[in-house]
């Protein structure tokens, strides 16, 4: 089979990879959509620690090709999406139900062979059976939808509240839509790209706001009713999106950390302000036990309105360009075509 493979910072690939075995509780699929985002990005800079080498690709839907004796939760020819961890259930945080958390956890696409080959193989338990009528394109976004659905779990937001969210790409306007169907209200995005600002609108944001511009904290304390923002969302990755929606948020906010910084980056905060205004800043990693209800979810965001590309196995390279420059706002790869 054809594969992609990353052998280091920007070294990847096109290889041929003998076909993988099944085993007895496992399952062989056919990737059709591959989604790629920012951590692939982070990965071709050697800022994401990878195994060398490795097959990309960690947001998968695809169609069974075989399964092994001991399953039976899907079948072959089922459509399918891939929840992309491997936990190794022994370890503290496995055995208190934290398994996002382990010690040991490893990644499809990341750490272990992913979905950018012509087949893929994986536990039959992270295999997810895709609703009728929604196809691979839309069921790859499974994963990214279950991050953010675990990320709104830890905002655990209260409908009729103002909501300030960072960042309009792909993940962006999965929250924003996310936080609409939560009821909260208004919804303000901030995000430099004009292209951006008008998908946030179309995933439900009440109003849009440029960073480049002078004065938009003040306007946007206005959309607030001028007390600030009770929920903030760093959909960006960036200190300093962190240390403006401290200044930005109404006393007892609280500030969700969901962008993936570079692990040098250090946000400068007050302590006095959190202790003040009787802050909450939380983190959110990966998506614990979520892809099942974000599998429900798919039919219902209007993913489709995502400005998705479409590139075949061999122009992976120019798929992650286009996606870092901005050229298209979500980049997927076809490994069947």
């Amino acid at each position: 089979m054809r594969a992609v493979r990353f052998h280091g910072p920007h070294d990847l690939r096109l290889e041929d990879l003998p076909l993988p075995e099944v085993g007895p509780n496992e399952v062989r699929i056919l990737p059709e959509a591959v989604g790629l985002d920012g951590t692939d990005l982070h990965i071709m800079e050697g800022e994401f620690p990878s195994a060398r080498p490795v097959v990309l690709g960690h947001e998968v839907a695809g169609v069974v090709d075989g399964i092994g004796s001991e399953v039976r939760n899907v079948g072959e020819g089922d459509l399918i999406t891939v929840e992309p961890h491997r936990y190794c259930g022994e370890c503290r945080y496995c055995r208190l139900g934290r398994e996002h958390l382990c010690l040991r956890k490893q990644a499809f696409g990341v750490h272990l062979n992913g979905g950018l080959a012509e087949a893929m193989v994986v536990p039959a338990r992270i295999a997810y059976r895709l609703p009728q009528g929604v196809n691979a394109h839309i069921g790859c976004l499974a994963e990214p939808v279950a991050c953010c659905v675990h990320a709104i779990d830890r905002l655990a937001p209260v409908s009729g509240l103002a909501a300030l969210i960072f960042g309009a790409g792909p993940a962006g306007c999965i929250l924003i839509r996310l936080a609409k169907l939560q009821g909260l209200s208004p919804i303000v995005a901030v995000e430099p790209r004009v292209r951006r600002r008008e998908m946030a609108a179309l995933f439900g944001a009440d109003e849009t706001m440029n960073p480049s511009e002078e004065g938009w904290e003040e306007k946007a304390l206005e959309l607030a009713g001028g007390h600030g923002f009770d929920f903030a969302v760093d959909a960006v990755g960036s200190p300093q999106v962190v240390e403006s929606a401290i200044s930005l948020v109404a006393r007892g906010g609280r500030i969700l950390v969901f962008g993936v910084a570079k692990p040098e980056a250090v946000a400068s905060i007050k302590p006095n302000e959190i202790f003040t205004k009787e802050l909450s800043i939380v983190g959110t990693a990966i998506n614990p036990y979520t892809h099942h209800r974000a599998v429900e979810l798919l039919p219902n965001l209007g993913l489709e309105r995502l400005d998705i590309g479409q590139y075949p196995l061999a122009a992976t390279e120019e798929a992650l360009a286009a996606l870092s420059s901005g050229e298209v706002g979500k980049a997927e790869i076809t490994p069947q075509s």
